[in-house]
């Protein structure tokens, strides 16, 4: 029986050529793809990097792909005439989908939803074009093979809707439980559905084109069999994942790896008859053996997960298999065939581009995926991050040699050059060539040494340090005892572990808090800070006494995350620090009082003082805002410096001011490097879903209207949440009645308490110190987050003027008795109700009443008016006077 060869059909002749090179469909995919490398080398610096490196390669290369070359292989298998879908109306389809992805790009990790909605409706609307196109050329092909192919396009395009629906609802913020189930619903659709059915579509016929072999003859038949069971598979799963039963969606995921392995059957012949020996072919054989091993991680994932939020904890290794180990390197090997076939200019251009794509072709294969598996494993994490770097280098390649490609086919046939490359024959004989192969092997061991170089005791190699457990004191036994650590809420599970003495201890660390980073200081030896899911392994080296460890990230050790290794038979335990020591939990010596911090407003100004005039009312009614979360250097008193978590990078966070029945959209973005959390004061609603706390890339809207006048705190709310307040995460809210008169000046001071930690260099800051915050000891106490910021700059009026303070107690811990020296107030209201207003009280009608100070507690807030009749200058204070002597102080000058 005669069979096909399985390669594609000539193109049609121009004007819908498609051959020649057309930019829109050749260089989109490439450009996407080196936006991935820069963003991934430069990732510190960008925020939501990871998320922004998977998007780029998903959604903007393999998408680009997608709708580029299933046009070309349903025109190739078909034949339809070149006018039905000519490039002007591809052409469109393309830039709507560039706009589209660009606008989910910049929108998510910029917290705007608006611009996500538009991008993805766009991609959408590109999507489903190009499945009616596809339809369209179905129905006007005359009957013939693999039409299946197309069926399988049209199945992708069916998918691709409901991921991206998923994908925008988690852009908005969802609690954990829905965010767990709509992450695997957004990723296994769009990875298994719009990618994996295209892929499996496209290799029934390109697979042996890139081989040079004939086609198993019933890979049509197998196919036709295969694409019910690979929809339904998806389709089980998407079930499962709505309808919270991971059982089922374990079910959908089990069966869709069963249909890959009846459709893989395909290309099993095909490979036996010649086996891959071109980087492209070698590349997608990669990417399938990547895409079992992902399908059975995720299922492993799905089965051990007790919880949907661990699901997604649990998910960075998948995604990384799916991304990496299938996306790529499926999208490059195809890649490597298609643009030289593609781009055409006859045998020996093609040859010679092809042979281009080939250079280093199995130093590259090797290098990628054996980084890749180290990558997989729990390696020590410098091993992680040079085996990363390696698997960078390895795909990364591919970029540069698109334009050696394009230069070698330039060349090919021209008057004096060299020889041309070699036949196919030749080729298969070359390609795995033994120097290239020890190359990759050499690079990777290289890797793994330098990893190893850097942190030795992480890979066990290291000693102990000199605060940690004395191996002198103890004979060292030679033998090894691991135990696996989990941090999960607020706590260290187990908490305490018995080592024989002399024994070496291996701690292999997991944080399973589903939204908060953790680490942990043991014998000298400290972990890095984990994300949710991370692990990490600790070599505690020879252990002769008993041990004192913690989590050092502010106040988690205070809430009760401490570790014990207790030596059995060994010494025991050494005093454990004690705050203001100055251990490594981040507790400081005692520094003194306030005014021994640093150098006095006199010597040394403030840089920079926050303004304190309240932002004017507009006539917006729904008022939106994005509040990322940073973590910066900030000055708080003259010369003193302090590493704050901040709401949009200072402190106190953006005052917001509107009037009763306005709605507020605050998008919060954690661009932190711990977990956390906002909560409004002026709005009411169940706290379970917009107060959560959200793990750091993550974000969140909370929406809430204001039913109340006042001035509102928001904060955040994340455990411990003295300590999280302390560390300047905390704003206003100024609601106005609509009966509210104006006045000519208006002002906010928010009084808070800053607790130093041991540095307060500039560019050498400390944290928050968290033992100072539970011990009610303040360094300073501030107006608007920086010590007697408004001595140096005054607040201003003129003589007659009505001036009217809003002032609000955002704590943590210290009242505030606002007083103005020189003043009296007129009006006074606090806390919903006036209590004097226009010099009428309750027991005073006639309008001469008068106060002398607003009380507030912590999270209490309120306003006073005043008219200086004489110019001057009017000290303002809490006349808490301790208080007021920590810096919370400023003046107020009035001239005529």
């Amino acid at each position: 029986m005669k069979v096909s060869t399985g390669t594609p059909p000539p193109a049609p002749s121009r004007p819908n050529a498609s051959r020649g090179r057309w930019p829109l469909r050749d260089y989109p995919a490439v450009v996407w793809l080196l936006a991935a490398v820069v963003v991934a080398i430069a990732h510190q610096a960008v925020p939501s990097a990871r998320w922004l490196m998977v998007h780029l390669v998903l959604l903007g290369a393999i998408t680009h792909s997608i709708m580029v070359w299933s046009t070309y292989f349903t025109q190739a298998l078909l034949k339809t005439p070149p006018t039905l879908d000519d490039r002007r109306v591809q052409a469109r389809r393309l830039w709507l989908l560039l706009l589209g992805v660009l606008a989910v790009l910049v929108g998510v990790p910029t917290a705007q939803l608006a611009l996500v909605v538009a991008g993805a409706a766009a991609v959408v609307v590109a999507v489903v074009w190009h499945a009616v196109q596809l339809v369209r050329r179905l129905r006007r092909a005359l009957p013939g093979r693999f039409r299946i192919t197309i069926r399988y396009y049209l199945a992708a395009c069916a998918f691709l809707p409901v991921g991206i629906t998923a994908g925008v609802l988690l852009a908005r913020g969802l609690p954990g439980d829905w965010h767990g189930r709509l992450l695997v619903a957004h990723t296994m659709v769009n990875l298994l559905g719009w990618v994996g059915l295209t892929v499996t579509g496209t290799l029934l016929t390109l697979w042996p084109t890139i081989l040079r072999t004939r086609i198993d003859e019933r890979a049509e038949r197998w196919a036709k069999q295969a694409l019910p069971v690979l929809a339904g598979a998806l389709l089980l799963t998407l079930a499962g994942t709505l309808v919270d039963q991971r059982p089922l969606a374990l079910a959908g995921i089990v069966v869709y790896a069963l249909g890959i392995c009846w459709w893989g059957r395909a290309l099993l012949r095909p490979a036996r008859t010649r086996p891959p020996r071109s980087f492209a072919a070698a590349s997608v054989a990669a990417g399938l053996v990547w895409l079992l091993v992902g399908l059975v991680v995720v299922a492993i994932t799905v089965a051990r997960a007790d919880s949907w939020a661990e699901v997604a904890n649990a998910f960075t290794p998948a995604t990384a298999i799916f991304v990496v180990g299938v996306a790529a390197q499926v999208l490059l090997g195809a890649l490597s065939y298609l643009l030289p076939v593609a781009i055409g200019g006859g045998p020996a251009k093609v040859k010679a581009a092809t042979a281009a794509f080939d250079s280093y072709g199995a130093l590259r294969i090797m290098m990628a995926n054996a980084a890749l598996v180290l990558c997989l494993l729990p390696v020590p994490s410098w091993v992680l991050v040079v085996c990363s770097v390696l698997v960078l280098v390895a795909l990364a390649w591919f970029l540069p040699l698109v334009g050696v490609a394009l230069a070698a086919r330039r060349k090919a046939g021209e008057p004096g050059t060299l020889a041309p490359p070699p036949r196919a024959a030749e080729q298969e004989t070359t390609f795995w060539r033994r120097g290239q192969l020890m190359g990759a092997l050499v690079a990777v061991l290289l890797a793994v040494s330098v990893g190893v170089a850097v942190d030795p005791a992480a890979a066990g190699l290291g000693t102990t340090s000199d605060s940690g457990a004395d191996s002198a004191a103890v004979a060292a036994t030679g033998e090894t005892t691991t135990v696996q650590v989990s941090a999960q809420d607020m706590r260290f599970v187990p908490d305490t572990v018995t080592v024989p003495a002399g024994d070496r201890l291996v701690i292999e660390l997991t944080n399973d808090d589903p939204t908060t980073v953790h680490d942990l200081t043991v014998g000298g030896v400290t972990s890095d800070r984990l994300a949710p899911g991370e692990s990490q392994t600790l070599d505690v080296g020879v252990v002769g006494e008993d041990l004192d460890g913690w989590c050092t990230v502010a106040g988690h050790r205070q809430m009760g995350m401490v570790f014990t290794v207790l030596a059995e038979g060994g010494a025991a335990a050494a005093p454990e620090p004690t705050a203001g020591t100055g251990d490594a939990a981040g507790t400081s010596p005692d520094h003194g009082d306030a005014q021994d911090q640093g150098p006095s407003a006199v010597d040394t100004p403030i840089e920079a003082v926050v303004p304190a005039e309240l932002p004017p009312l507009t006539d917006e009614t729904t008022h939106r805002l994005t509040l990322a979360v940073e973590e910066v250097e900030l000055e708080v008193a003259p010369g003193v410096w302090q590493r704050r978590w901040t709401f949009g990078g200072t402190v106190p966070g953006p005052t917001l001011h509107g009037r009763v029945g306005d709605t507020f959209e605050i998008t919060l973005v954690n661009d932190g490097s711990m977990g956390h959390s906002i909560d409004f004061h002026a709005g009411a609603l169940a706290p379970d879903e917009p107060m959560r706390t959200i793990a750091p890339g993550e974000s969140l809207t909370y929406t809430f209207t204001a039913e109340r006048a006042g001035i509102w705190m928001y904060h955040c709310a994340t455990e411990p949440m003295s300590v999280h307040i302390g560390a300047g995460m905390f704003g206003a809210v100024v609601i106005e009645p609509d009966d509210l008169p104006e006045v000519d000046r208006s002002y906010v001071l928010v009084q808070s308490e800053t607790f130093l930690g041991a540095d307060h260099e500039a560019g050498e800051a400390s944290e928050v110190d968290a033992d100072k915050v539970l011990a009610e000891d303040p360094d300073y106490v501030t107006f608007n987050g920086i010590a007697g910021q408004y001595d140096q700059e005054p607040l201003t009026a003129r003589t007659g003027e009505t001036v009217r303070f809003w002032v609000l107690d955002a704590g943590p811990n210290r009242p505030s008795s606002f007083h103005v020296v020189g003043g009296q107030f007129d009006t006074v209201y606090s806390e919903g109700a006036y209590l004097l207003k226009d010099g009428q009280g309750p027991l005073d009608g006639a309008g001469h009443g008068g106060a002398q100070a607003l009380a507030l507690a912590a999270a209490q807030g309120g306003f006073v008016e005043l008219t200086l009749p004489e110019a001057g200058h009017y000290p303002f204070i809490s006349h808490v006077m301790v208080d007021a002597e920590r810096g919370a102080h400023g003046i107020l000058a009035v001239t005529d």
